[in-house]
């Protein structure tokens, strides 16, 4: 009896110990990749506007908003102004829902929404047949900046052009530069996400500002 109980633990050991070396293995093993967390700018307006003001501006053909290669991706970018301010620099781990370029476009369109008629592209004529203003952006900086490695801004520059057709062409009508920064409240994708957030929210309602004094 013995003997039988010596051999069957001979035989046994070598199970446990294959046994222990596949559970040591699993441990191991590296988790899952971790995905990317994806931003935007929010829900935007969450009621309806009040009626708009008697006398609105002229109806507006928004334009695709122009980007460099660079902000040409759903990449969120940052710059250390401390250590090399020429270097942008992206998150691994966080990125946008489309390219940036296309989230002010389309909060734009809700921004003007509230004051005036936007046209797309394919409808440049106002009532009467007269062709409407064409809006045209280009995005030239959109980037958290750190001055320190604790405090960081939101920064957006964006230049505007208002073209106005006519049987010469879109003479320019008028043109100005918009920047904005509104500090980060922590030094992260998260605090980027809700500066660049806020400083778009200023450059847009600036825009808007602007677009209402053109006559």
């Amino acid at each position: 009896m013995t003997a039988t109980r010596a051999a069957s633990a001979r035989n046994f050991r070598p199970w446990l110990l294959v046994s222990c070396l596949l559970l040591g293995a699993c441990t191991v093993l590296p988790d899952k990749p971790q995905r990317a967390v994806v931003y935007d700018f929010g829900p935007g307006a969450r009621a309806t506007p009040g009626a708009p003001a008697v006398t609105q501006p002229p109806p507006i053909l928004l334009g695709e908003v122009e980007a460099g290669r660079a902000l040409d991706s759903t990449a969120l970018l940052y710059r250390l102004a401390y250590a090399d301010a020429q270097l942008l620099q992206p998150y691994a781990l966080a990125r946008w829902s489309m390219p940036p370029a296309q989230l002010l476009r389309q909060r734009l369109r809700e921004v003007l929404g509230q004051q005036q008629t936007v046209l797309r592209d394919g409808d440049g004529l106002r009532p009467g047949g007269h062709p409407a203003r064409h809006l045209q952006l280009e995005l030239h900086e959109f980037s958290q900046v750190f001055d320190a490695p604790g405090t960081s801004v939101g920064l957006v520059r964006v230049l505007a052009t208002v073209a106005s057709p006519g049987a010469d062409g879109a003479p320019m009508l008028a043109q100005r530069s918009f920047i904005a920064q509104q500090p980060a409240p922590s030094p992260d994708a998260a605090g980027g996400v809700r500066a660049l957030t806020a400083a778009s929210d200023v450059v847009l309602s600036d825009i808007a500002q602007w677009l209402s004094t053109l006559r």
